[in-house]
């Protein structure tokens, strides 16, 4: 098998999940995320890596495939990260025929520029209260993604297989946005894909060790009529009303900038010139004191188990 192509440019484009909602596992508190995690991880691999986010909660296809796609264009990276649509999909009486023909030529500006770029798909909301509603406008669109890809010839990951992502433990309180466990599940997914994989296979397929709990169906009810008063009807009131939680934020890397300092990223060229980091198996470096970056063998962790 041969050695994966380094990726030395990353940009994620997107809504609140690129933005990395709800995982505080950042510095001080400070959103993290899927794409933060990828970064990470590939920054280990090459010492020149460089990394922008350009998610915002909230975003539509018209911001994505708008004033994000252009800066994205203008850098023109490696490797770009797609979530595009929920937000419009979630909006009563938006056409998913013009916004899957929106989507695609998005995805093809993208293409054409020689950016190899990597779709994440909507994922199942059947478990979710009020959002199982949706459930058939989301898998429409993931369809019409899947269908994008195929005749792109654009990788895709699809979190609707994703089974990990139907347990609640992989999702925060407000059941809109994953938790910590949740984005690492599908930036490990992810990084599998790409070549780089973070660990083994287990993962992002089954990171934990003991089934859910399942609460009686008293407290079900009792808990799910809380949330409704406390995320749900503001969530849905904000979608009638057309406004966003993102109105006026700016992204939080809105710039194509090193991800790691000087020293590090000497470290990780020495530690790549020495044959130090083997193919297609990686450990994330993260330290960000100037050691070397060091290889795992296959029991590189996968998402904290919540419990």
């Amino acid at each position: 098998m041969s050695r994966p192509d380094v990726i030395r440019s990353f940009v994620a484009i997107g809504d609140s999940i690129t933005e990395g909602m709800e995982d505080d596992s950042g510095p001080n508190g400070e959103y993290r995320g899927f794409a933060d995690r990828l970064a990470e991880h590939l920054g280990g691999i090459s010492p020149e890596f460089r990394y922008a986010n350009l998610g915002v909660r909230g975003r539509r296809m018209r911001h994505i495939f708008g004033e994000q796609l252009d800066q994205t264009l203008e850098w023109k990276p490696d490797l770009v990260t797609v979530l595009a649509g929920g937000n419009d999909v979630l909006r009563p009486g938006g056409d998913l025929d013009q916004l899957a023909e929106h989507f695609e030529w998005g995805i093809r500006q993208l293409r054409d520029a020689g950016i190899r770029v990597v779709i994440l798909s909507g994922h199942d909301t059947g478990w979710i209260p009020v959002l199982r509603y949706y459930r058939g406008r989301i898998a429409v669109f993931s369809m019409h993604m899947r269908a994008v890809a195929e005749r792109t010839g654009t990788e895709i990951v699809d979190l609707w297989a994703l089974n990990a992502l139907t347990d609640s433990r992989a999702w925060s309180e407000d059941r809109l946005h994953l938790n910590g466990a949740g984005h690492q599940i599908v930036a490990a997914r992810i990084a599998d894909l790409l070549g780089f994989p973070m660990g083994p296979r287990e993962s992002w397929t089954d990171p934990w060790s003991t089934p859910p709990q399942q609460l009686p169906r008293i407290l079900r009810r009792r808990e799910n009529r809380r949330w409704a008063r406390q995320y749900g009807v503001p969530w849905l009131r904000r979608r009638l009303m057309g406004r966003s939680s993102g109105d006026g934020r700016l992204p939080k890397r809105p710039e194509l900038e090193f991800l790691n300092d000087e020293a590090t990223r000497a470290a990780i060229a020495r530690a790549v010139a020495e044959g130090g980091v083997p193919e297609a198996d990686y450990d994330t470096y993260s330290s960000g004191d100037g050691s070397a970056p060091t290889s795992s063998p296959s029991g590189t962790k996968g998402p904290d188990p919540v419990d």
